[in-house]
């Protein structure tokens, strides 16, 4: 057999934020490995979250939506065919557990939870309700010792992405809302949305943000608020670019969701609001600048699960209702909050 290469590749095709908590990985090989090429195989339409990245060398892509197995078996005959050293699934399913576990890589990495973990060369329990930080998680895969202070995900918008958001920018102090989520109960109500915005100072710009699943949502939200120095600019600039913008933001409102991670990626100050989920599950924000905000009401059905539900089980919602918005006008810098 031909001696293998060099390579790692590190697999994860799940969602955004998944990925984006996944970059870690990708900053860590590169201070304790510099000279190790690394690939990243991740599902298609993610792929743009590491166009540029100064850490990956090739970004393979898995289409899940189009003959999603026979994706899968053409996958395996690629990832055999770059004969990497270490092949490494951040993920507990067991089709990314087939990836790593039949690579014919020296080195198989993954969660002992996976199905095909028996095949792995290394596997590493996953516990989820400690405390312990999905980054953390996830450097246990390559290493028994995590680094302190925690690595965050780090991404790179490119040139292109910095400026088409500078002329939003540069229209004076500005907040970003990403309102949306693709889980209901983690999605924090438009009619509270709508009292955060009619409570900020009124020369404060505000900018929406969100893909292209989210534009009617935010078009909604920017009609019923009324204001006059609102942008809706879901769907029209990309993750990066979004980024980019929420870099310059004096405070960046959002769910427990994905945006909390681009603010993560790139050291963008951030409010996360969690209403069914809660922080222990390992998914709160890495910012230097972060504040979680949840109810201060003690209710025993929350959490109501890991990644939130289409509806509130008990028909009530009320982690997210009763969420007071002066909690996150608190959050505020000082000299913004002077105006209120």
């Amino acid at each position: 057999m031909p001696e293998s290469s060099p390579a790692t590749l590190l697999i994860q095709t799940a969602f955004i934020g998944d990925v984006i908590l996944m970059t870690a990985l990708l900053e860590y090989l590169h201070q304790t490995e510099p000279a190790t090429p690394v690939d990243v195989l991740v599902r298609r339409g993610n792929e743009g979250l590491l166009a540029g990245h100064p850490h990956v060398r090739k970004v393979l892509i898995w289409d899940k939506k189009h003959r999603k197995y026979a994706a899968l078996w053409q996958l395996l005959r690629q990832i055999r065919a770059h004969r990497y050293r270490r092949v490494v699934t951040l993920q507990r399913f067991a089709s990314t557990g087939f990836l790593t576990a039949f690579s014919r890589a020296p080195e198989r990495v993954g969660f002992a939870k996976n199905p095909l973990s028996r095949f792995f060369t290394r596997r590493v329990p996953h516990v989820i309700g400690d405390g312990t930080h999905e980054v953390a998680r996830n450097l246990r895969l390559l290493t028994d010792t995590v680094p302190t202070p925690l690595l965050a995900p780090r991404l790179y918008p490119s040139a292109a992405d910095e400026a088409a958001v500078a002329p939003y920018a540069a229209a004076g102090p500005y907040l970003c809302i990403a309102p949306t989520s693709v889980w209901f109960t983690k999605q924090y109500p438009e009619a509270k949305w709508l009292e955060l915005l009619a409570a900020l100072p009124a020369g404060l710009r505000v900018y929406l943000l969100g893909g292209p699943p989210d534009v009617s949502a935010c078009e909604r939200l920017a009609a019923a608020s009324g204001r006059e120095n609102l942008v809706n600019l879901a769907g029209k600039i990309g993750l990066l670019a979004s980024a980019a913008l929420m870099r310059g933001a004096v405070m960046n409102y959002v769910n427990d969701s994905a945006p909390m991670h681009l603010c993560s990626a790139v050291g963008a100050p951030v409010t996360a609001i969690f209403c069914s989920t809660v922080p222990a599950f390992g998914f709160g924000p890495l910012a230097p600048v972060s504040f979680v905000v949840e109810t201060r009401e003690p209710l025993p059905c929350k959490p109501c699960g890991l990644h939130g539900h289409g509806a509130c089980p008990l028909g009530h919602f009320r982690c997210a209702h009763t969420i007071e918005v002066g909690q996150l006008l608190a959050t505020l810098p000082v000299d913004v909050a002077r105006t209120l």
